[in-house]
C-alpha cells in the first residue's frame, strides 16, 4: 500500500480559504480528499486520476479545487469560501486504478488533517 501524508489543515473563520496537500510515497492512479464530522459517516469531497478528471460532491463544486502534481506524488485541495459545515477531518484516500469516481475503493488511507471553520 501507498503510504499518504496530509497536511494544511488549520482553523480558519467562515469565508476564509485553505490548501490542503497530500504527498504519496509512491506514483498513484486514483486519488481522491474525504472528510468525517463527528458523528457523521465518512463522505467524498473531491476525486482526481492521473490525467485530471475529476468529481467533486455538491456540498464543495465551486467552492473547492482538486490538483494534483504527478511528477512529485503530491494531491491539493483548495478551499475557499469556507462554512462551519465544512468543519471535519480530511483524509487523503489512494486506488491502484485509472478511472477515479466516489465509488471506487479506496485501499490506502491517510492520518487526516482538521480543518475547523468557526462562524
Amino acid at each position: 500500500q501507498v503510504q499518504l501524508v496530509e497536511s494544511g489543515g488549520d482553523s480558519v473563520q467562515a469565508g476564509g480559504s485553505l490548501r490542503l496537500s497530500c504527498t504519496a510515497s509512491a506514483h498513484t492512479y486514483c486519488m481522491g480528499w474525504f472528510r468525517q464530522a463527528p458523528g457523521k459517516e465518512r463522505e467524498g469531497v473531491a476525486t482526481s486520476d492521473l490525467v485530471g478528471r475529476t468529481s467533486y460532491a455538491d456540498s464543495v463544486k465551486g467552492r473547492s479545487t482538486i490538483s494534483r502534481d504527478n511528477d512529485a506524488n503530491t494531491l491539493y485541495l483548495q478551499m475557499n469560501s469556507l462554512k462551519p459545515e465544512d468543519t471535519a477531518m480530511y483524509y487523503c484516500g489512494a486506488a491502484g486504478v485509472e478511472r477515479c469516481p466516489f465509488d471506487v475503493t479506496f485501499t490506502s488511507w491517510g492520518q487526516g488533517t482538521q480543518v475547523t471553520v468557526s462562524s
